[in-house]
């Protein structure tokens, strides 16, 4: 037997090749290089070492502050005092070798046990003010992960601070070691696992030069196609750095072009919420720690993660808490474009830099929502600028629950004042909107409800935290397409319209050859198998890069181009569309079919993570309940008894992922009414509106009320509830006077 099929290679699954790169791998992946280089992928030297003078500063600051809280605390001899040590460590895509020109540095502080948490934000808070290569310097104590943001000789730093249970630090410490986390608070431990999650990945990578160059490849197209961002919704630098390293453990000898190629194939045909592991899930360790891990078949929050990547040291997480039923359909959307441009690459028929090319949100859609954070001082700007951004995930979900919403497409790249008149401080982000079709039929959408709570919890919890000051505003205005040049600069309203036309040209080429041959290249069995779906497909009955409103005439009402009403009651007298909720038209969001499987017991970590294999005690053939076909049409021919009606598309559904009790009837959707009748079995909470009185001469015609139901998130025990008691409890509240926004869809 060879030293190759002896060797040992990291991932919970074996490799699916250990072939090496061919010699066409090799040139696509020299090419591939040179196309990302215009993009400032890749730092000069002298940029690299001017980092590296920045951390030894920044590591001196540290040591001197340990020294200086030594002897004020303790009263420590001299000669000890320089023995207790200290240390600044990297994590994040510096650490893992990724990080671009321009890109900010994540950093730990490492302290010995005398150090406190109080010593961090107060006096090397203060020595940090006092230093003059300090810029932009804000604390946020409050967070779920607090943290020091500055700007340090031009670098954007993140500090995290964690204190260990040791007298001294060594210069050669090992966070890896889960000794490292014994006698430490939580805040403390979350503080550590960014450090130890990206060690870890890089130790269960087999090629590290591949790996990081597919990686930034893949950070570079995800930030190109607006989806690179944890806070709104996608997927951060953490979790796509997961991702590659799993499709490097399926194929360990490959070139970093293949690796790419099999990334976008792997994924964009992975089974969610079917997680993502690169090691089995950790339980037990010898060191007794009782830390809570990530695993859905103990904890129930755990089964409501729609897109769950587990982080691989202990105690693990899922990386993905934040990603919506829109993200999560908007990132397999352009999964599927990546998959489908590389495969033309590989068979000489385009380029590099097409993948690469910008995304086109703002033709994309013809409805956006625009919410703007401003403040009156520089100071607050920061603050609340970061502030809002975290929450913008609450108003995304506010609006998947309309009824009468399709899709929530937020842009995680926010624009600045497009004019003086607008304020030196001032921040926009925009959220496209797709709608129900309904045919033949008028529509009132009322999006009141969906604004007011969401500015209600984001006023609460920030006069809970104590963040609120004078001159902090948000304002949220509906536009239309025609509208953007109001808020957007020009060269990118014509960089959206020349991306659109290239994707529509691409797409039309496309179709013409889709007959004749395959989107993909010749693999072998076992990548066959690897990307084969099990479940039913979805074909989406309209293509995200169209106007789905193209043959509509959308009119509103006259206030709806103002800022929406922040009035709590007026929010609860909210007129709705007829029979918008009732809609077929919805089956395909998101590929938001269940599979349902009685009887099921609780699978293994393989199971839950091999791609090529079925989920453990799924029946098979005839024995299997849920009988899947490739297209819908097949489905209803076959009568599969997974039928999908318009009750399946309410509101009052549990969300993917939910739990099913096993040895229960699986029970089939009824009417509408019913089932929002018997809507209080579901894990979900369901508030009605009452609807709003018709305007006296008004010539909107309605049929029939649809009541605005919002759902609450179960809270999760790695992430901080947003929507928790905290939010409701009598405190202030800067109201805002503002008109209703209704929308007319004709």
């Amino acid at each position: 037997m060879s030293l190759e099929q002896t060797k040992s290679y990291p991932g919970i699954t074996s490799p699916i090749s250990l072939e090496g790169p061919k010699p066409l791998d090799l040139k696509l992946s020299e090419k591939l290089e040179e196309a990302m280089r215009p993009h400032g992928v890749f730092e000069s030297e002298a940029e690299m070492s001017h980092r590296m003078e920045v951390l030894h500063k920044i590591n001196t600051l540290v040591r001197d502050w340990i020294k200086d809280v030594s002897r004020q605390k303790n009263n420590y001899p001299e000669d000890k005092i320089d023995a207790f040590g200290g240390k600044v460590c990297t994590f994040g895509s510096y650490r893992l070798g990724v990080h671009t020109k321009g890109a900010d540095i994540d950093t730990l502080c490492v302290a010995p046990r005398h150090v406190e948490r109080t010593d961090f934000f107060t006096s090397f808070f203060e020595i940090l003010k006092n230093t003059p290569e300090v810029k932009d310097l804000r604390a946020v104590e409050e967070a779920f992960v607090p943290v020091i943001k500055m700007t340090f000789d031009g670098i954007e730093l993140d500090m995290l601070f964690a204190r260990l249970a040791l007298p001294q630090i060594p210069e050669d410490i090992d966070l890896r070691d889960e000794s490292m986390l014994k006698n430490l608070n939580e805040k403390c431990v979350r503080s550590l696992n960014g450090c130890r999650v990206t060690d870890e990945i890089l130790h269960l990578v087999p090629n590290k030069h591949s790996f990081r160059m597919a990686l930034r490849a893949v950070k570079l197209w995800a930030k190109k196609k607006g989806i690179y961002s944890n806070a709104v919704g996608f997927l951060g630098g953490v979790s796509w750095a997961m991702l590659v390293a799993r499709v490097c453990q399926l194929y360990p000898n490959a070139a970093p072009a293949t690796l790419l190629h099999k990334f976008f194939m792997i994924i964009h045909k992975w089974e969610w919420p079917q997680p993502v592991l690169l090691k089995p899930l950790q339980h037990e360790n010898k060191y007794n720690l009782s830390f809570p891990v990530w695993d859905p078949r103990v904890n129930t929050s755990d089964r409501f993660h729609l897109m769950p990547i587990i982080t691989p040291a202990y105690p693990q997480q899922n990386s993905t808490f934040n990603v919506t039923l829109s993200t999560r359909s908007i990132m397999t959307e352009e999964l599927k474009g990546g998959l489908e441009i590389v495969s033309k690459i590989y068979e000489n028929k385009d380029g590099w830099s097409t993948l690469f090319e910008p995304s086109n949100f703002f033709q994309k859609y013809k409805h956006y929502i625009v919410l703007t954070a401003s403040a009156l001082e520089e100071e607050h700007y920061l603050e609340w600028n970061g502030y809002v951004e975290s929450k913008i995930r609450l108003l995304v979900g506010n609006l998947e629950r309309n009824p009468c919403i399709k899709l929530a497409h937020v842009n995680p790249s926010p624009l600045g004042p497009l004019n003086e008149s607008d304020g030196k401080h001032l921040c926009r982000w925009f959220i496209g909107l797709t709608f129900v079709k309904i045919e033949n039929q008028n529509q009132n959408v009322d999006l009141t409800f969906d604004i007011q709570s969401f500015t209600n919890t984001v006023h609460k919890h920030a006069y809970h935290i104590k963040l609120m000051k004078d001159g902090m505003k948000v304002e949220i205005k509906h536009v239309k397409r025609k509208q953007l040049d109001l808020y957007v600069p020009q060269k990118i309203l014509l960089q959206c319209k020349r991306a659109a036309a290239a994707q529509e040209h691409r797409s039309s080429i496309g179709s013409a050859s889709k007959s004749e041959s395959g989107l993909t290249l010749h693999h072998s069995r076992s990548d066959t198998e690897l990307v084969r779906s099990n479940s039913m497909s979805v074909d989406l009955s309209e293509d995200l890069s169209q106007d789905p409103e193209s043959s509509q005439d959308v009119g509103h009402d006259p206030e709806s181009s103002r800022d929406i009403g922040h009035d709590p009651e007026s929010s609860r007298d909210s007129e709705k569309s007829s029979n918008c909720s009732s809609s077929t038209s919805k089956e395909a969001i998101n590929g938001d079919i269940r599979k349902v499987v009685s009887n099921s017991p609780v699978p293994s970590d393989s199971s839950m993570q091999s791609p090529n294999s079925k989920r453990e005690a799924s029946p098979t053939g005839s024995e299997s309940p849920v009988k899947r076909s490739r297209s819908q049409d097949e489905q209803n021919v076959l009568g599969s008894p997974m039928h999908i009606d318009n009750s399946a598309l309410s509101p009052c559904r549990k969300r993917e992922g939910s739990p099913i009790r096993p040895h229960c009837q699986v029970k089939r959707s009824k009417s509408e009414e019913d089932t929002c009748q018997t809507a209080v079995e579901s894990p979900m909470h369901v508030d009605e509106i009452t609807p709003l009185k018709q305007d006296e001469g008004s010539e909107v015609k309605t049929t029939k009320m649809v009541s605005n139901q919002h759902v609450k998130r179960l809270p999760s025990a790695d992430v901080p509830d947003l929507m928790s008691p905290q939010t409701n409890q009598n405190l202030p509240v800067q109201v805002i006077p503002n008109k209703n926004i209704r929308l007319k869809l004709k």
